[in-house]
């Protein structure tokens, strides 16, 4: 009896003793934030939309192909706490607003959603832009 209390207080003491070790790893996303004054549009050569180029060094070659980006933007209000970003692609305030990236720069486009003469920006968009780490 006391033979088998031991193997099973043994048994316990091993259960107990092997948890898994649970690693967390910090968080390698990246939130920058940018702000596209109306001045920064400009019309594209074929005269279908207004693109405003915004320099992105956290962007390189490696982050362009692995990593992922998320854009926001939202239109400065007086009260910074009811600051409300809109996801794109989207259609705001009959804008059209898309995004392309690369290594070193993203460029926000507004278009008109119907394919007619582009709507050019004319009040400051603040532009939140998150960066998705992610490995090969």
């Amino acid at each position: 009896m006391k033979r088998i209390l031991s193997i099973i207080g043994c048994v316990i003491v091993l259960a107990a003793s092997s948890c898994t070790k649970k690693y967390i790893t910090p968080n390698p996303n990246l939130t920058v934030f940018r702000t596209i004054n109306p001045s920064d549009w400009t019309l594209s050569s074929d005269g279908t939309s207004y693109s405003a180029a915004l320099k992105m060094d956290e962007i390189g070659t490696d982050f362009n192909h692995f990593g992922g980006v998320i854009v926001s933007i939202s239109y400065p209000n007086s009260n910074p706490n009811d600051e409300v970003y809109e996801q794109l692609p989207e259609v705001y305030g009959g804008t059209s607003f898309s995004f392309t990236y690369n290594p070193g720069s993203l460029a926000i486009y507004a278009q008109a959603p119907n394919g007619t003469t582009p709507i050019k920006p004319t009040d400051v968009i603040d532009a939140k832009i998150v960066l998705v780490a992610s490995s090969n």
